[in-house]
């Protein structure tokens, strides 16, 4: 049996993978040197250190669209992230990408997620609109989701780059985190592999969202437009095999990483619909409501109560009372958060 080293898995990209592709032996560098290691290459090994930090493990416990108290079945950013990354190294194997460079980007692209999804990033833009704070609070270009303060992407790059490590973040190489930036909002990634992941979300968030829908009884499959059902089949499945390879064929096509205008148009259409009958439904609402008031109890709380902030956020906000709140609460997980709450502003019962 023949050891496969660093050299011959590089070897392998210089020969099998596309000329467009990226490879490790040619990324840019990381900002703090590292001596190279035997077995993995500079991707793969980013992909361990996002697989192995504290952030990632969080993503268990954190909300999709459904609170997970609600049944086991249902999405977290956990199983959407690793969603993403079986559809990006798909679309990468098929067009000669670098899977590895794929999967990096997609392990780390929601790190920066709040508690209680989207609901979350929402309750920290307000926060931080009503505290006077009018730039976004992430590492960034200040591209991002437009209207939000708070943007998870500009908080993913920041978790890898500053918080994660006790500071000094995970010394990742600049395609991975251009990747974990610009997965969404109007800025593409730099690389292809980075565009596929930002597609790759969205083809997985839509789907899986119009299960999980289906899941909780707020609409049925015979619910979703018709013209969908036309272009892209009829059901989960078929859903996500017309996307796949319909992105897949006309990125060859271009040299790029698009899908044909019909597919995308279908896509689309199926993600205004559920803004329309599941983001906005009121048992969604009801409870991203209660999510977001608690948020910003506990950001009030503590930009006020600044000591009692962990000292590794106070340390990496450099006396920011408000990036502090915020690197800590957004880093909490959907239980943690309800404890805390519970634990700062529910009495108790006190036994003399």
């Amino acid at each position: 049996m023949r050891i496969i080293h660093r050299e011959d898995q590089e070897q392998r990209e210089r020969e099998l993978l596309s000329e467009d592709a990226a490879r490790a032996s040619e990324s840019e560098g990381r900002d703090r040197s590292a001596a190279p290691d035997i077995l993995r290459n500079d991707f793969q090994r980013d992909r361990d250190k996002i697989l192995h930090s504290k952030s990632f493990r969080r993503l268990s416990h954190k909300t999709q669209v459904f609170l997970a108290a609600e049944g086991d079945h249902y999405r977290t950013r956990l199983t959407h992230t690793l969603e993403v990354a079986q559809i990006a190294r798909t679309i990468a194997r098929a067009l000669g990408l670098n899977e590895d460079l794929a999967e990096a980007i997609s392990l780390g692209h929601d790190l920066g997620h709040t508690p209680f999804g989207h609901a979350g990033e929402q309750a920290l833009s307000r926060c931080l609109a009503r505290h006077g704070r009018t730039a976004p609070m992430g590492a960034g270009d200040g591209e991002g989701r437009g209207g939000l303060l708070y943007r998870h992407n500009e908080q993913s790059l920041r978790v890898v780059e500053r918080i994660e490590n006790g500071g000094r973040g995970l010394n990742l190489t600049p395609e991975v985190r251009d990747g974990i930036l610009h997965h969404t909002g109007p800025v593409r990634a730099e690389t292809l592999e980075g565009r596929v992941v930002a597609v790759a979300d969205r083809i997985a968030y839509v789907n899986h969202d119009i299960d999980d829908a289906i899941r909780a009884g707020i609409l049925g499959e015979d619910d979703l437009p018709a013209s969908t059902h036309e272009v892209l089949g009829p059901d989960h499945s078929a859903r996500i095999e017309t996307l796949v390879l319909d992105m897949v064929e006309t990125s060859a096509a271009c040299d790029d990483i698009r899908m044909s205008a019909p597919v995308w148009d279908a896509m689309m259409e199926l993600r205004s619909f559920l803004f329309r009958a599941v983001y906005t439904a009121p048992v969604v609402l009801h409870e991203t409501e209660k999510a977001g008031r608690l948020l910003e109890a506990l950001f009030d709380y503590y930009v006020e109560h600044t000591d009692e902030v962990p000292a590794e956020y106070r340390g990496i906000s450099e006396g920011d009372a408000l990036l502090a709140a915020c690197d800590y609460i957004a880093g909490m997980t959907d239980r943690f958060a309800k404890s805390r709450f519970k634990a700062l502003f529910v009495p108790s019962a006190i036994h003399y």
